[in-house]
């Protein structure tokens, strides 16, 4: 099985909410077998506190591409896989929404590791991915 771990940053959290990055890793589970980033113009205002919190500012996505510019070639890059995040329901939400935005039906297989790391380690006071990461003593890098 191949997976695409998949990580969005967005102008909010709740539904109509514009991509504003786009990060990817496909793995077979031991290799990474390639990669996929692009920063996304939203083509809506990015709000201070989103900036502070994901870092990703209006003038940095003023000439980045549009969805509809990177749609085919991410769809490619997920397609026959298993799409994975970390509160999936969120991620794939959000893509499944910009895909049809453009009359693109988007059905992918997808894995949720908030509920897999709920399953195989219960009793964490919170399952954050930088909670979760902390306490497995994985590092970034």
């Amino acid at each position: 099985m191949i997976y695409t771990i998949v990580d969005i940053e967005t102008t909010g959290g709740s539904h109509g909410n514009r991509i504003t990055e786009i990060a990817a890793v496909k793995t077979d589970g031991t290799t990474i077998l390639s990669e996929y980033e692009s920063l996304i113009n939203p083509e809506v205002f990015i709000p201070k506190s989103i900036t502070l919190l994901t870092g990703i500012s209006n003038n940095m996505v003023a000439d980045a591409p549009k969805f509809e510019d990177v749609a085919d070639e991410f769809y490619e890059f997920l397609e026959g896989t298993i799409f994975v995040a970390h509160n999936v329901s969120f991620d794939y939400g959000i893509i499944k929404n910009h895909f049809e935005d453009l009359g693109t039906t988007f059905n992918q297989k997808k894995l949720c590791t908030v509920r897999l790391s709920r399953t195989i380690i219960p009793g964490y006071p919170s399952y954050s991915l930088g909670k979760i990461c902390t306490n497995l003593g994985i590092t970034n890098g």
